[in-house]
């Protein structure tokens, strides 16, 4: 029999912790695809209730009231469209990760997830227990099943879907961005629908939340895998899908298709969006940062920026001795070209007052890496002051790179309370400067192009501490996300000495960066609730 309606998809860009919050905005979107697009069922992303991840929050006495009061706000609330909503089902001693269907008041069926992830930044079965049915409704006379997030990873949940009459698969997720995920994604979909011969329509939150950010790009797939619909990245929006039953009982879920971004364009709209995120749900008025005319923090102001405003941000430049006139330049060039506010503060009298303030204790010992700490540290509480005066969040600017090996100073540029480049290689920092300058030029070509330096020393350069940053990163990735062992890595054709120094580094680091920023995750494997190595180990070759 041939049928035709209007369904619809929210990104939403939730507050974990927020129920009522969420539950306004669902409704309000309720209502826009509802009224504005005509729809009849309106596809949230998983937990959209409490937000994702919400961690041990799930474990606070007085959330499941919260949760029962704003689930029935909801279904009480919206009438004339079915709403698929995910949230935690408290089930006397077992709590779900679970998707209600409403529709005019009635909770008309529940799903609760199967397939609950452990790896990476996943810690689900620490709170859920697993569902083990399927779940399929009847939509304006189409059999519909609802799988979450995880479900459609594995084979199980669709099969049953299918078992049970569905004739196309709902997923709500809760997928965080990295880079090549989008792909990812779309892959293991078209596997199911080709197990399955049913269209797939996949829906993913957008947002920061802390290490994680969520970049949407919904789309629906063919029974044939072709993509059928294809929502912007990180736009919270309601996409409309055109839903059809042919003559020969064929279903299709058809919308806007936008294209895709290229992969510096995704990135650093992630790092944009991580930003405001962060900086606003906090509560900060503005960001904050340490403007040395270099390249790491060119980028970060420019992030900072175009996340939250010209007049929320606030560059500082701290020359101390060895600062180059052009590096002073540089930074005041790229404050001017963002139209933020900037200052000039030297260090040197401060440098001064703690070499004095040391020297007897010193006894006359030759300068090394602690006078070079010391002017970082400096800089490190003028920053600090001035966010207690002011209330501006403190923005390091450190990369991966310079993360993983401990080229950085505890107490001086790791100052801050969210670092946007934590996860992002030297090598990459280059790529998305050079992509910003498409969108306007704002960090000058020779910043691009001389070689980096962090200035505490006279014709200090970072290759003189480092191997070069191309050598540097392709063993970063290869021993930090693919976990390849030392003797891999001299296999692979790498120096056996700059693979033993640089693992050296990053196990010596450890302790370095569990005092370090939040940063939002981009890459496969990312330092923080990603990673989590001992301090005090013996690792041998391994």
């Amino acid at each position: 029999m041939q049928a035709e309606t209007r369904w619809a998809l929210a990104q939403l860009n939730l507050w974990v912790g927020d129920v009522a919050g969420n539950v306004d905005k669902i409704i309000q979107f309720a209502t826009e695809a509802r009224d504005r697009h005509g729809a009849s069922l309106l596809l949230c992303p998983e937990l959209a209730l409490l937000g994702y991840p919400p961690d041990d929050l799930l474990l606070r006495r007085g959330l499941p009231a919260l949760i029962a009061e704003g689930l029935q706000r909801l279904q009480d609330s919206v009438h004339g469209i079915t709403v698929v909503v995910g949230g935690p089902s408290y089930e006397g001693e077992r709590l779900f990760n679970a998707a209600w269907v409403l529709r005019d008041g009635q909770r008309l069926a529940t799903y609760r997830k199967q397939h609950l992830p452990n790896y990476g930044v996943f810690d689900e079965r620490r709170h859920f227990a697993s569902g083990d049915a399927a779940c399929v409704f009847e939509q304006d006379g189409f059999r519909v099943a609802v799988t979450i997030c995880e479900d459609i990873w594995t084979t199980e949940a669709c099969a049953q879907a299918r078992a049970a009459g569905a004739e196309v698969i709902l997923t709500l997720n809760a997928s965080p961005f990295e880079q090549g995920k989008a792909a990812a994604r779309l892959s293991v979909a078209r596997q199911r629908v080709a197990e399955t011969g049913l269209p797939l329509v996949y829906l993913n939150a957008v947002g920061g939340q802390d290490e994680v950010v969520f970049d949407g790009n919904a789309f629906a797939l063919g029974a044939d895998g072709q993509v059928t619909a294809q929502a912007r990245p990180f736009v919270e929006e309601v996409t409309p899908l055109q839903v059809r039953r042919d003559a020969e009982g064929r279903v299709t879920c058809h919308g806007e298709s936008h294209p895709a971004p290229g992969d510096d364009a995704l990135l650093y709209s992630a790092l944009v969006q991580a930003t405001r995120d962060y900086v606003n749900r906090n509560g900060f008025p503005g960001a904050l940062l340490g403007m040395s005319g270099g390249i790491d923090s060119a980028l970060v102001a420019a992030i900072a920026t175009d996340a939250l405003g010209a007049s929320r941000v606030w560059g500082v430049s701290m020359p101390s001795r060895y600062t180059l006139d052009m590096s002073n330049d540089d930074a005041r060039i790229e404050a001017e070209a963002l139209g933020i506010r900037y200052d000039r503060i030297a260090i040197e009298p401060a440098f001064e007052a703690f070499t004095d303030l040391l020297a007897p204790l010193f006894d006359e010992r030759a300068a090394d890496v602690t006078e070079e700490n010391l002017q970082s540290r400096c800089r490190g509480a003028l920053l600090m002051a001035l966010s207690n005066k002011f209330g501006h969040m403190v923005l390091p600017t450190g990369n991966k790179s310079e993360m993983a090996v401990g080229y950085a100073t505890l107490y001086g540029d790791m100052c801050g309370g969210f670092a946007p480049l934590k996860d992002v290689y030297k090598q990459q920092v280059y790529a998305l400067a050079r992509y910003r300058n498409t969108l306007g030029e704002v960090i000058p070509e020779r910043v691009l192009t001389r070689a980096p330096s962090a200035e505490l020393r006279a014709d200090q350069r970072d290759d003189d501490s480092l191997p070069p940053y191309e050598v540097l990163d392709a063993i970063l990735q290869r021993y930090v996300e693919a976990q390849r062992s030392i003797p891999d890595l001299i296999h692979e054709g790498f120096d056996e000495a700059d693979v033993r120094r640089v693992v050296s580094l990053v196990r010596r680091s450890e302790y370095k960066r569990r005092q370090s920023a939040p940063g939002p995750k981009v890459t496969g494997r990312a330092f923080g609730r990603e990673r989590r190595y001992p301090i005090t180990a013996l690792y041998g070759d391994i």
